[in-house]
């Protein structure tokens, strides 16, 4: 892509989707599309904040319940390796 133009929605979405969905870094892309690695984390960016404001909120939630789980997990395995006589 050329700098300055805009770039087609379709490359965008399918962008957007390979980096999400499938685990494609942005440096990948960015040289695969020809499209700078700056203008697609802008693109990542917006559509979080703009698009789907929860996701952050549903993000943290889900940090939160993953650390309770670590916790619950490492204080098993403490319980396995000594059991109480």
């Amino acid at each position: 892509m050329a700098i300055g133009r805009p770039t087609d929605q379709h490359i965008k979405a399918e962008i957007i989707t390979k980096i999400r969905d499938e685990g494609m870094s942005v440096v990948a892309a960015a040289s695969n599309y020809g499209v700078s690695s700056k203008t697609i984390y802008t693109w990542l960016r917006t559509g979080v904040v703009d698009g789907n404001a929860n996701l952050i909120l549903e993000n943290n939630r889900l940090k939160k319940e993953n650390e309770q789980l670590y916790n619950l997990l490492g204080r098993a395995t403490a319980e396995l390796k000594h059991p109480k006589k």
